[in-house]
């Protein structure tokens, strides 16, 4: 991976758009919709993948058929400088997906995903008795628009 800053332009930028609604889209179908060659899209491509803009092509589940349990939101705030111990303690735990630093009132975010619903009770449990946590406020998630 280059550690090149790269300018992003407007085709960049339409080409991720584009790949974000379906990242199987073929290179000529991606090059009719932009309205350049499959040559120039599969250039942008791999810049975009050399830059590390990209990091790979997933798949994006419907809803209803999505079997990996409970997915909820969970806004942390942390005792004074224990962020970075905290933040340890968390990436330790499987059922976290992501883990952001904020600003505001709350320190962290955590996106969470727990198998069932007693499993998710018990990671709520399990994250409130990390030291250094003082307070939480979790919000399931129930669709995504």
């Amino acid at each position: 991976m280059s550690n090149a800053k790269h300018i992003y332009d407007r085709l960049d930028r339409e080409l991720i758009s584009l790949l974000r609604s379906d990242g199987r889209a073929s290179l000529s179908k991606l090059a009719e919709i932009l309205g350049v060659s499959r040559g120039t899209v599969q250039n942008r491509l791999d810049r975009l993948m050399e830059s590390g803009a990209l990091l790979g092509f997933t798949v994006r589940v419907r809803e209803d058929y999505d079997l990996d349990g409970i997915r909820a939101v969970m806004l942390i705030e942390v005792v004074g400088k224990s962020t970075s111990q905290v933040i340890r303690r968390l990436r330790g735990m499987p059922e976290m997906r992501a883990l952001h630093t904020t600003n505001g009132a709350w320190d962290l975010v955590a996106e969470i995903q727990a198998p069932s619903l007693p499993d998710f009770d018990r990671v709520l449990r399990e994250v409130r008795l990390v030291e250094g946590v003082l307070n939480s406020e979790t919000s399931i998630l129930l669709s995504t628009t």
